[in-house]
């Protein structure tokens, strides 16, 4: 919905605002706000309200940290599950004291791949997220556990499904905040869960995400529940993805689509394909962003390890669905929920666009079950793997001129930077395994 700014001082006068959110994302995918008092909308709607951004996970040094909060007025919402001295949200984007855009404003590096696809002719990325949770109990006092809130299987309904109430909750919430909701369900695992919303423009469908995970983590707590969107929070079980439908549209047009084709899909749709395969292994590190990220993506739990496509197979990285016409799109499947999408969708939109300008030619598909293939299978087939870990992942990108453009200079920087520490850390700490493993026996 489209909001002026008299239509918002409106609604929230009708509706009793008392305060307003201005809501932006960290480098590391994070929800951030800075919370006003509504008789400052007026001063937030003109674009004057600053905050300190050396505060801020990978964004500018204490010496420069002036910076300013420029709402997207058409993300104007009033959070349902406040009842008196309401709470409304407007998501911004970052701006320097001079005007000009932040370099490292995960929202404004969408932007710029976006505009790099205007400049070739597109007037749309439709995006169809599809993140994935787990809820978890909670102890007597409110902090997570480990312990499930049920044992239900894929699709499961009630008594197995004992998140099933929370999860129909989270959903009538999100469509009173606006969301198209297609499809809730119980997911493989016991305690996850996925709820499809119908595809946007790309923009938009980075800010549903960030809202959708806000949403079912407030929903949740009021269940008595933790939910969360960490990859693999338990051996042994399927962990949470984020696939992403996506397709490139030239005014009502999708350009992957291509009725005389045998599969439906037009030499665009295989270049931008051949792009995203191409480049996959150097975007792993912002697709795929945590240490944790590559515990999920192992042999035997449905998510994709190989870099391939195809159109009738589920364990490439690549999935054709079915649908064509308007609805023809290709499903990227290694994504996870920890990811920050507006950096996720940057950096595939560039492969993709990498793959159209350089009519790189795509790979034959490969529709037998990869999983089930031997290394020396894989190898004569052409099917390398995705990273598998996070110190791999981030040498590729750092090897790679199209995910280093993507994220430009600084946020490549910080960002390297971020994950750098997290590995450090990881790799130094003495885990419980190794305990379990060694202790005794030497």
């Amino acid at each position: 919905m489209s909001y002026t700014k008299e239509d918002i001082k409106r609604i929230a006068e009708e509706q009793n605002v008392r305060f307003i959110r201005l809501q932006f994302t960290d480098l590391l995918g994070t929800i951030k706000n800075v919370e006003i008092p509504v008789s400052q909308l007026d001063k937030a709607l003109d674009n004057k309200m600053m905050f300190d951004g050396s505060s801020i996970e990978g964004y500018v040094r204490i010496e420069e940290s002036d910076m300013y909060l420029y709402p997207d007025l058409d993300t104007w919402v009033v959070f349902p599950w406040v009842a008196q001295d309401r709470v409304a949200r407007l998501i911004c984007d970052i701006y320097m004291p001079d005007g000009t855009p932040f370099a490292g404003d995960p929202r404004g590096i969408l932007k710029r791949s976006l505009l790099e696809a205007e400049e070739m002719g597109f007037t749309a990325m439709n995006v169809g997220p599809e993140p994935e949770f787990f809820l978890f109990k909670t102890d007597d006092r409110g902090e997570p556990t480990t312990e499930l809130n049920d044992q239900g299987g894929y699709f499961d309904l009630a008594p197995m499904d004992m998140g099933e109430n929370c999860r129909r909750e989270i959903v009538l919430t999100l469509e009173e905040m606006g969301f198209e909701i297609e499809a809730s369900h119980h997911e493989v695992a016991p305690g996850q869960h996925e709820i499809d919303f119908k595809y946007a423009d790309a923009i938009k469908a980075a800010d549903q995400i960030q809202t959708f995970k806000l949403v079912v983590k407030t929903i949740a707590r009021q269940h008595g529940l933790h939910a969360t969107f960490m990859p693999k929070p338990l051996f042994g079980v399927n962990g949470s993805g984020m696939h992403c439908h996506q397709s490139l549209f030239q005014g009502s047009t999708n350009m992957f689509y291509d009725e005389k084709d045998r599969l439906g899909l037009s030499q665009t749709a295989r270049y931008y394909m051949a792009g995203i395969l191409e480049h996959a292994r150097a975007m792993a590190a912002i697709t795929n962003p945590t240490i944790n990220s590559y515990k999920r993506m192992v042999p035997g739990y449905e998510a994709p390890c190989y870099v391939a496509w195809s159109a009738s197979n589920r364990s490439p990285m690549i999935r054709i669905p079915a649908s064509r016409g308007l609805s023809t799109r290709i499903e990227v499947r290694n994504p996870d929920p920890a990811a920050n999408p507006y950096l996720a969708l940057a950096v595939m939109l560039k492969a993709g666009l990498d793959g159209i300008k350089n009519k790189t030619p795509l790979p034959a598909p490969v529709d037998r079950n990869i999983y089930i293939m031997t290394e020396e299978e894989r190898l004569e087939s052409g099917v390398p793997s995705l990273p598998s870990d996070l110190k791999e992942a981030l040498d590729e990108m750092l090897r790679s001129d199209v995910v280093c453009e993507a994220l430009g200079e600084h946020a490549l920087a910080h960002f390297y930077e971020l994950k750098e520490i997290e590995w450090d850390m990881y790799k130094t700490q003495v885990h419980q395994w190794e305990r379990d493993q060694y202790l005794t026996l030497y």
